[in-house]
Order: structure tokens, then sequence, then C-alpha cells
């Protein structure tokens, strides 16, 4: 194996880490301060870091003015909105459980394909599909599905990570276009700035700088991880790896993020880890896996 081939390899599993560790660094920090001020604080590091990477790699230029408003959508909706979700819904919504159904993601992105952009969706899809759904009402009712039909699905913190999984698809569809023009790191710098614009109209409005200082060591930390490490340096290396590798090999580290999420959610904020949600998990895993394996016969396309 090519050494960059290593190089690129290693900064995947970087970026799966950091973004599985992420929701348990959120549940830190919210422990001190509003999930707007853990929003506003951790893409104020990531802005700062992307500007500079961007800066260095020869970047750092305005956008055209006919494509601010199409970064600024991008920007509200991935950013200011989506974070908005995770980060409020995992005030009562476990880390553990947030990860399993963030990971269903992929399934929205290709309904959306299908519904938007015309795609074509095969049996398999379609039944993979259906089993990641039966996953995600594996996972929020904790295996109790019997509970569901009583009206009881998961706590609202639950149902916002939900809404949060087809958000993110919406944003992944109509930044095609923007990808097709622009070099990656240099985008989600425009995209990340515009929402943490956006977010700073809120943390203002809200008194975020007074609740700054209320962070402890603990909450600081946890910040710092986030702004730094799944922020800043993660996105920069998962677009790195997708220049080298082959998208397929790239997307199937996602599939390590909610394991990630377990063990350190297990260790660090002692999370139970029942059964009904692994068993959920590991269904939610596998119908994204039908939809996203691609035929044998397809070529394979580097991006």
């Amino acid at each position: 194996m090519l050494r960059t081939e290593k190089v690129a390899y290693a900064k995947a599993v970087f970026s799966v880490i950091a973004w599985g560790g992420s929701f348990i660094a959120t549940k830190i920090a919210l422990q001190n301060v509003s999930p707007t001020t853990v929003v506003w604080l951790r893409f104020a590091i990531g802005v700062a870091i992307l500007g500079i990477v961007t800066f260095l790699r020869g970047l750092l230029t305005f956008p055209k003015p006919e494509e601010i408003g199409y970064f600024s959508l991008l920007g509200a909706i991935g950013i200011t909105f989506h974070q908005w979700l995770q980060s409020t819904g995992l005030v009562t919504s476990e880390a553990t459980t947030t990860a399993w159904i963030v990971a269903s993601t992929p399934i929205f992105i290709a309904l959306l394909g299908w519904l938007v952009l015309g795609e074509k969706l095969t049996s398999r899809i379609f039944f993979g599909i259906g089993l990641a759904s039966i996953g995600v009402l594996l996972v929020v009712s904790k295996g109790d599905l019997a509970s569901i039909t009583k009206g009881q699905i998961g706590t609202s913190g639950d149902m916002l990570i939900l809404l949060s999984a087809p958000n993110w698809a919406i944003f992944s569809v109509l930044s095609r276009r923007g990808l097709q023009k622009h070099p990656a790191t240099q985008m989600m710098f425009y995209v990340m700035t515009m929402g943490w614009l956006f977010t700073s109209v809120q943390f203002s409005y809200q008194s975020g700088f007074v609740e700054i200082f209320q962070l402890s060591v603990k909450g600081w930390l946890a910040i710092s991880f986030l702004g730094i490490f799944s922020t800043g340096m993660a996105y920069i290396f998962w677009y790195d790896a997708l220049q080298i590798l082959k998208a397929t090999q790239v997307g199937a580290f996602l599939y390590l993020e909610p394991l990630v999420t377990i063990i350190a959610a297990s260790l660090l904020l002692n999370e139970k880890v029942f059964t009904g949600t692994i068993l959920g998990g590991g269904i939610i895993l596998y119908g994204v896996w039908l939809v996203n394996r691609p035929k044998k016969s397809a070529k394979q396309v580097r991006i």
C-alpha cells in the first residue's frame, strides 16, 4: 500500500473517532452552558482552523456575490439549524442513542435522491431502508417496541436528533453543486463561516458571553475537543482522504462512529448499554450497508 493511501486511511479513522467522541464532548459541555453557546464556541474554533488551512493552501478568497446566498443557505441548514438540533437534543438524549440515530442519515440521503433527483431505488435499497427504519425504532425505544404503540417514542431529544438526520440529507444534496465548483476545504470554510455568523445572532441575543464564564476546566476541554478535533481537523482530514481513496472506502469508516460513541459514553458518561439499542444499531448499519452497497459490475470512481 502506498504511503499516501496509509495516511489517507489514518485521516479517515481520525475523523470518525473525533465525530464519535463529539457526542460525548457535547454532553459534557452542556453540563455548564446552553446548546447555543456550545455550538457558537465550537464553530468559532472550527472556523479559525479551517480559515488557517484554507489560507495555507492558497484557497482563501471571497466567494462570488451570486454565491453568497447559496453558502448562506447551506450554513443555515448544515451548521446553524443542524447543530442546534443535535446539541439541544443531547440535553435529554443519550450520546449512544444519538450516534445510532445519526447513523441512519444515508437512508434519508437515498430517499431524497429518489424524490428530488430522480435517482433509481432498487428493491434491495427499499429493503435496506425498511430495515434501518425498524432499527431506529428499536434504538429510540431501547428495544421495547411495545412502548411505541402506547405513544412512548423516546425522549424529546431523541426526536430532535431524528429530525437532524433528514436535515443533514437535505444539506448533503444541496452541497453537491458547490462541491463540483469549489475545493472541499474552501467550500466548508464558506459554509461554516456563514453558519457561525447566524449562530452568533442567537448567541448574542441569549447573552452567551455571560455563559462562557460558567465553563469549568472539564467544559473547556470538551469545547476544545469539539472545535479543534471534531470540527476543524476532522472535516479537513475527511475530505483529504476522499481525494485519495474511493468514496466507498472512506464511507465504510462511518460504520465505526457509533461504536466509538458507545465505548466513550460507557467510560466517560456511565451510560448503560441496552441489548435492544445494540440490536437496533446493528440493524441500522446493515440497512445502510444494503442501501449503499455498490453493484458488483459498477465501475469504482475516485472523487
